[in-house]
Parts: structure tokens; C-alpha cells; sequence
């Protein structure tokens, strides 16, 4: 499930200023979640997980790119993402 709903639940957890990275690069944050995540129906399913839950790794697919593996990395700075990083796994 990944609408307005999802959307707005998931740049609440974000820190003001977060930023990100796809593959060891750095990416505009609005515009990569928007293109990669939000308006391409993304979904992840997570097939494993660090003990803390803040690095998943797990099938992504979207409508754009179809299915992949991919780890995630989130940094957490007072209680919220101040940084997430993705790529292929």
C-alpha cells in the first residue's frame, strides 16, 4: 500500500533536512521518493531485517522498474530519519 496515506506517515518520519542516497549516490530526497516510491506504486517486502530494524533488506518493486532486491540503511537523529540509504542488494 503506498498512497496519500502512506505518503504523508512516511515524510513525518523523516528529520527536517534528511537526505538520501541510491546506489552510493546522493539523490534529492523529495524528488527520488516522489519518482522511485510514491507515484511509481512502490512496495517492499522485507525478508530481513538488523537486529535494531533499521537496516531491511527485502523484494522492492514498483511500476517503473518492476522487482528487485534491495537494502535500506536508516540513520536515526532524534527520533527521526535523518538519512536513508538504499541500492541494490
Amino acid at each position: 500500500m503506498c498512497g496519500a496515506g502512506m505518503e504523508g506517515l512516511f515524510r513525518a518520519a523523516l528529520a527536517p533536512g534528511a537526505t538520501m542516497s541510491e546506489d552510493g549516490s546522493d539523490r534529492h530526497l523529495d524528488g527520488w521518493t516522489d519518482r522511485e516510491i510514491f507515484s511509481s506504486r512502490g512496495h517492499m517486502e522485507v525478508e530481513s531485517q538488523s537486529a535494531d530494524g533499521l537496516s531491511p533488506v527485502g523484494r522492492y518493486r514498483n511500476d517503473t522498474w518492476g522487482e528487485m532486491r534491495t537494502a535500506w540503511k536508516f540513520i536515526v537523529e532524534g527520533g527521526k530519519a535523518g538519512r536513508f540509504e538504499t541500492g541494490q542488494a
